[in-house]
């Protein structure tokens, strides 16, 4: 399989948890990161900004661009994309990453969160790729790779917290679209998703260290979503993988060092039935 050394990797919401780790894993192949996202200063809640990514990207061997960007906004990403043009010389992959979440039913979300959550994962997804797919065209390998389930009617997924699951569909069906859509482009459209809770920052505010006992580290996707990279984007395309899946048609049957409390059941994540 080829690697991902001397491509340029453009993520969404790379400061912290799921994002951040592709990066790493990423600049380990000698990749170049773009890491997209808010936090530029110390968060007094959550640990990470883009330049201590930047930071241990290229500690890990690549190189590493540093861009404060809200995906919300046109101007912002039209601004990033140009800098990772004009530093790289072009994008080979969109790693559509930035999410917000909100567990609520209808009456306990306010619109705010609606507003924010469908704003980061519909808008920011559609905006991204949209910004991108100009410089993905001129790729030899093309990719875009959203971190969002598989699409399912199961009511069970709607009743407890709808507007997320709309917010996370809405990103799942930029995939399906997208991915039909510019098949003949040779562009790659992938959606990639835990089979476990993944221990991050945010996970930990969601639902304290007793949930993030029973989850896998931020790794296991990591790798999940390099091996999908390093895949041949015309034949490879419109898929909605699960990460332990992908990392068994790899091979790898010891997925025991992706616990981040060894021996502990593991919790599954949403939207998998």
């Amino acid at each position: 399989m080829p690697s991902l050394k001397g491509k340029t990797l453009f993520i969404t919401g790379a400061s912290r948890g799921i994002g951040r780790a592709i990066g790493v894993a990423a600049a380990r192949e000698g990749a170049s990161v773009v890491i997209a996202a808010k936090t530029s200063a110390p968060h007094p809640k959550l640990p990470g900004t883009i330049h201590d990514a930047a930071e241990e990207m290229e500690r890990a061997g690549g190189r590493a661009l540093a861009v404060e960007c809200d995906v919300r906004s046109e101007e912002q990403l039209a601004s990033a994309v140009a800098k990772a043009v004009g530093r790289f010389g072009g994008i080979d992959v969109l790693v559509n990453n930035a999410s917000a979440i909100f567990l609520a039913g209808t009456l306990e979300t306010p619109l705010k969160r609606w507003d924010l959550m469908h704003g980061v994962n519909v808008r920011g997804t559609f905006a991204a790729s949209q910004a991108c797919i100009p410089h993905l065209a001129r790729s030899e390998n093309p990719h875009i790779l959203t971190l969002s389930p598989p699409l399912s009617l199961n009511p069970r997924w709607f009743a407890s917290h709808l507007a997320y699951t709309i917010a996370k569909y809405g990103m799942s069906m930029c995939v399906l679209g997208m991915a039909e859509e510019l098949r003949e482009k040779g562009i790659a459209v992938n959606a990639l998703w835990p089979r476990t809770v993944i221990a991050t920052a945010a996970l930990n505010l969601l639902g304290g260290e007793e949930i993030a006992s029973h989850a896998r580290t931020p790794e296991i996707v990591a790798d999940a979503a390099i091996a999908i990279l390093r895949r041949g984007a015309r034949s490879c395309t419109g898929n909605f993988f699960v990460d332990e899946e992908v990392l068994r048609e790899e091979g790898v049957t010891d997925l025991a060092r992706y616990a981040a409390r060894p021996g502990k059941e593991l919790m599954p994540d949403l939207f998998l039935d």
